[in-house]
């Protein structure tokens, strides 16, 4: 079926429907990864926004059971040059288009990606809306959608109760696994994975929950996750981590988590003209001035010249525009990245920043032996898991219904989604 894609600023471009037919709206943006279109799918940051995926041919190796990083498709709609019809991996249990039409979510294909990547690139993020109307009704339509900033993304994607995720591996120094406090901001499944095989364990938390509860619960570190929306707008959860700031515990964010550090800390955030997108970004580190290459999916950023240097030191900038890509509170740790250190899809250049988060813990464990003597004396029930690894393995087939619910699950509830107008 024939279609259109109608952008805010009056342009538009020819394509096809695929995946449930109908019609869509969102922020427009456009992801340069060359692989990793079902793991971007399941992003939950990408809540309220129309992917153009820049690679000119996607759905190749179709969709695997085991790579899905939320329990359903987050974006409003795809946009694609080459809709590959036929999937070419033995481990593919569906196409793309049987993906999109089971979460009745719309595709747009033959459309010229390039033409529309560069009207992006230098006119900004926009709205767009398309379908098989007129090319005035989709501007309306395009116009009409409400801007990011107007609308709560991470109320719409947060788990609604706590769920309890368990480490895949003992810690190195020994001892019990480390216990996480997870804000879940519209958390991956792959930063949950990647923490347990550092030896982590412990409870994700709607994005609201009163500090007081996250301290009680004997957490030794607070990991602040990725998510969507516009942080400028999110005030309570800055007072939130204001609060946290002052409890002297380790603190890891990343993407929206990293924002609202920041925030937290007195600076402010800016929109991007057309974000970072794509698993491909470089960014340097400052302290050895090494290049990682990281996968990021970002629209905002914190200037550099709001940060108060007497506090914060920036640890990575952007190689591509010079932003700021990493932060930490000086003498503390207490730290952020913009970028996504547990890739997925991307590079894995930068999983040693979860390493730090468990030497940190480890750390403060140090300073208090007698809880540290406590844990040993009694071993829990986090210290009976990390003994017995193949049971771990076992429970982690048979994860429980919160842990489904939040995408830590094979995936299999995925096919549930809003309608593809723009609900994330």
């Amino acid at each position: 079926m024939l279609a259109t894609l109608a952008l805010e600023t009056g342009s538009t471009f020819a394509g096809r429907l695929f995946g449930a037919p109908g019609f869509a709206a969102g922020e427009i943006v456009f992801h340069t990864g060359m692989t990793g279109y079902q793991e971007i799918l399941t992003d939950p940051s990408y809540a309220g926004q129309i992917v153009v995926f820049t690679a000119p041919h996607i759905g190749n190796y179709g969709i695997h059971r085991g790579d899905f990083e939320s329990g359903k498709i987050h974006p409003a709609a795809v946009i694609v040059r080459d809709h590959c019809r036929r999937t070419f991996h033995h481990h593919a249990d569906r196409s793309l288009d049987e993906f999109l039409r089971s979460a009745h979510v719309t595709g747009l294909s033959d459309v010229d990606t390039r033409a529309l990547t560069i009207e992006l690139r230098d006119r900004g993020t926009c709205r767009g809306a398309l379908g098989p109307g007129e090319a005035w009704e989709l501007l309306e339509r395009a116009r009409s959608f409400p801007p990011i900033s107007a609308v709560d993304w991470v109320e719409r994607v947060t788990t609604d109760r706590p769920y309890d995720f368990e480490a895949s591996a003992a810690p190195p120094e020994g001892g019990a696994p480390f216990r996480v406090a997870v804000l879940d901001f519209g958390i991956k499944r792959s930063i949950l994975t990647r923490m347990a095989a550092e030896g982590c364990c412990g409870r994700v938390y709607p994005a609201r929950t009163a500090v007081d509860e996250i301290l009680a619960s004997g957490a030794e570190g607070v990991f602040l996750s990725n998510g969507p929306g516009d942080p400028a707008t999110l005030s309570d959860l800055v007072e939130v981590i204001g609060r946290l700031l002052r409890a002297e515990i380790p603190l890891f964010g990343i993407c929206l988590g990293h924002q609202l550090l920041a925030r937290a800390l007195g600076a402010t955030t800016v929109k991007l003209p057309f974000g970072h997108h794509g698993a491909n970004h470089p960014v340097r580190r400052l302290s050895d001035n090494r290049v990682e290459i990281t996968s990021q999916n970002h629209n905002y950023a914190v200037p550099v010249d709001s940060l108060d240097e007497k506090l914060a030191a920036i640890t990575h900038v952007s190689l591509n525009d010079d932003t700021v890509e990493g932060l930490e509170v000086k003498g503390r740790p207490v730290y952020s990245v913009q970028f996504h250190p547990e890739a997925a899809p991307g590079p894995r250049d930068s999983h040693y920043l979860f390493r730090r988060f468990r030497l940190d813990m480890a750390a403060r464990r140090a300073e208090c032996p007698s809880e540290d003597a406590r844990r040993a004396a009694h071993p829990s029930e986090d210290a009976r898991r990390a003994a017995h690894p193949s049971e771990d393995a076992r429970r982690t087939a048979g994860p429980s219904e919160d842990a489904r619910r939040a995408g830590t699950a094979s995936g299999e509830d995925q096919h549930t989604t809003r309608a593809a107008a723009g609900e994330g």
